[in-house]
């Protein structure tokens, strides 16, 4: 019996060590982008990211900086490869059941909504501009905060581990619909249709069993294109690509999606999110602790410090309370409110939405600088909260319940 339950077990526990470096390697990547940025190499540093390796036709939006290719680009695939992790959960994982995924769900949902309208309240009444990073605050980096609760909490239930997950994977799902629908530039429908006909093409591919990943590929390439030149954020495109791709219920290990997720992942995790955080962590540091006062990085502290725990453990409280959901056995409050904290490390999908918020640099260094202090102060908060709870008894919670 405890041969299956450890077999059943096994792609967590692997999908967590896999997460748990890479949330290591990002947080050496972030670091030395700060140190580039507040170092005689910054003129350089900036140089290379503002550079236009290709020259090519203005009007087909291709002749972008370096930092450009860097978030449209390479941050493309690594939305395609999240769409494959969401399509895998949906099939396979945590995410297939509908009574499994009510708890992370929920508490991602308050772990959205709550830190925006602290942001927005935070800012209202402020620069019109700077409301437009509500979305910043919503984000959850899922290699960081897996990181810090591998480096913390080495004894913690699997159950937190999968519920942590499991609300990361869903919240990464929020940022991508909030980015679809409210962060976009100047539109056009006919470069959007043109995306969308490509997309659609790659699913009719899946219906009709196509199993090679070159038309796959180049109807994405298309796709990443014409969204581009839409105004529609490309990796959009990457994310929608991924739900196209085959997946074999029967034999899944076999199947076109897991192939393509264990040949990505590691370019994504031990590449691409690294060369991200080291474009764009490099934020200069001021010289006194005033910056954090103004309403935009103000409103990202107090929505990734505040609003993302309150948010989650408010969903978990009350799905419990008053819906009688049952919580695991295994779990105290204390892992509820560590894991609460931890999902308010924003730091890649923050930043990510940042950029896309504010295209004037100043206020973008200010959200830059908000977001990684309230990173810092989420991980601090939420490892030594596992601390206290690995030597505090769990709580049964069944007899609350039953």
């Amino acid at each position: 019996m405890k041969h299956h339950i450890s077999r059943a077990l096994e792609p967590i526990q692997s999908f967590f060590r896999h997460e748990a470096f890479s949330g290591l390697l990002l947080l050496f990547f972030a670091a030395l982008a700060i140190i580039l940025a507040n170092s005689p190499l910054s003129g350089s540093y900036q140089a290379v990211l503002d550079a236009v390796p290709i020259a090519g036709p203005a009007a087909y939006h291709l002749d972008l900086s370096v930092l450009h290719w860097v978030n449209d680009g390479l941050m493309a695939i690594f939305f395609f490869v999240i769409g494959l992790e969401i399509k895998r959960e949906f099939f396979f994982g945590e995410l297939q059941s509908l009574s499994a995924t009510v708890l992370p769900v929920c508490a991602a949902v308050g772990g959205m909504l709550v830190p925006a309208l602290l942001y927005a309240a935070v800012n209202m009444g402020g620069a019109p501009a700077a409301m437009a990073g509500w979305g910043i605050p919503m984000a959850t980096d899922i290699a960081f905060s897996l990181g810090i609760l591998s480096v913390a909490a080495r004894s913690a239930p699997t159950a937190i581990v999968i519920f942590l997950t499991a609300l990361a994977i869903v919240d990464d799902l929020g940022a991508i619909i909030v980015i679809a629908l409210f962060y976009t530039g100047s539109f056009s429908l006919i470069a959007l249709l043109a995306g969308l006909a490509a997309l659609a093409a790659a699913f009719a591919l899946n219906r009709r069993g196509v199993l090679h990943i070159a038309p796959y590929l180049l109807l994405g390439l298309l796709a990443w294109f014409c969204f581009l030149n839409a105004g529609i954020h490309p990796t959009i495109a990457g994310v929608i690509l991924a739900f196209a791709i085959p997946i074999d219920r029967t034999h899944p290990e076999s199947s076109l999606l897991y192939a393509l997720e264990h040949r990505l992942e590691p370019w994504s995790a031990y590449v691409i999110m690294p060369v991200f955080a080291l474009a764009n962590a490099g934020v200069v540091l001021p010289g006194n602790l005033a910056a954090l006062t103004e309403p935009v990085a103000l409103g990202i502290v107090v929505g990734l410090c505040i609003g993302k725990p309150l948010g989650v453990c408010g969903a978990v409280f009350l799905l419990n309370k008053f819906l009688r959901l049952p919580l695991p056995k295994v779990l105290s409050v204390g892992h509820f409110a560590g894991a609460g904290c931890l999902a308010g490390i924003g730091f890649t999908m923050s930043l990510f939405i940042a950029a896309l918020a504010f295209p004037d640099p100043a206020r973008l260094a200010t959200a830059k600088l908000g977001i990684i202090t309230a990173s810092v102060l989420s991980g601090a908060v939420g490892a030594g909260i596992f601390l206290i709870a690995a030597r505090t008894p769990a709580v049964d919670q069944s007899s609350e319940t039953e």
